[in-house]
Parts: C-alpha cells; sequence; structure tokens
C-alpha cells in the first residue's frame, strides 16, 4: 500500500476589472513539481467572493467569447440587492462568479496536470476593480 501524501500551497494572480480572464495553468504546474506528488488530484480555489476559476482553451476568441458570455449572464446596470446592502456597484461580480464557481480539480498523472491539449486552467476576476487573487492550491496523491 503507498502513502498518500497532501501538499498545500498557494499563489498570487494579478488581474484587471472584471471581466478579467488569466491563464494560471503553468503557475498550477510549477506548483505540482514542487510537491512531488505523481499522481492524485489538484484542487485550485480561488478566494474570495467575485473571483472565480474555470478551464478553457485560453486563445484571444475564445477569451473574448468567455467575457460577453459572462456579461450576458449577469451584466453591470440591473438591479441587485447587494446594492441596496453595501452600494458598491458590484453586485453582478458576485453572480457572475457564484455562476462559474470558486475551485477546479484537475487530475495529476505522471507529475503533470491532466489537461486535454487546448485546455488550460484560469483565473477570472469579476470585480468592478482590479484584484491580486490569491489561489489556494492543495495537491492530494503518491
Amino acid at each position: 500500500m503507498q502513502a498518500v501524501n497532501l501538499y498545500c500551497d498557494s499563489l498570487k494572480v494579478a488581474l484587471k476589472r472584471g471581466p478579467d480572464i488569466v491563464d494560471i495553468t503553468a503557475e498550477l504546474q510549477t506548483v505540482l513539481s514542487r510537491s512531488g506528488i505523481e499522481h492524485g488530484v489538484l484542487n485550485a480555489f480561488v478566494v474570495g467572493s467575485t473571483g472565480s476559476i474555470t478551464t478553457i482553451e485560453y486563445e484571444p476568441g475564445v477569451v473574448e467569447d468567455l467575457k460577453a458570455a459572462i456579461d450576458r449572464l449577469a451584466p453591470q446596470g440591473v438591479h441587485y440587492a447587494h446594492e441596496e446592502a453595501w452600494h458598491d456597484g458590484n453586485g453582478h461580480s458576485h453572480v457572475q462568479a457564484a455562476l462559474l464557481g470558486p475551485s477546479i480539480n484537475i487530475p495529476v498523472r505522471d507529475g503533470r496536470l491532466k489537461l486535454g491539449t487546448w485546455q488550460q486552467a484560469v483565473a477570472i476576476n469579476h470585480d468592478n476593480r482590479a484584484r491580486e487573487r490569491t489561489i489556494e492550491v492543495t495537491i492530494v496523491g503518491s
């Protein structure tokens, strides 16, 4: 029976006013390499209620398509009850982030992230101002 290891780390990602999308695949692979784990799963979680994380083909057309889709799902300029409480203009940001979700799990095989050829992990800022996001990474495996 092989022992299961746990490795935790974090990374910081600078993001512009939302929706802004940044490829974090290389940074996640660097964390994975530091862990020494060859087989298992990597969980990446963005801290903050106006950030999200997902996978896409990180090319300019898809990035712009995703930004446009995010804006259609929860546009600025419509009524959000959040504004009645905080008056900070980012009710849409919270809804957008909740729809996409704060975390992803990526299989780890032979010390590499098991992503498709055209699949990259991305962090997204939905807030109405630039933010530095912390991504908490937990890797479990052997």
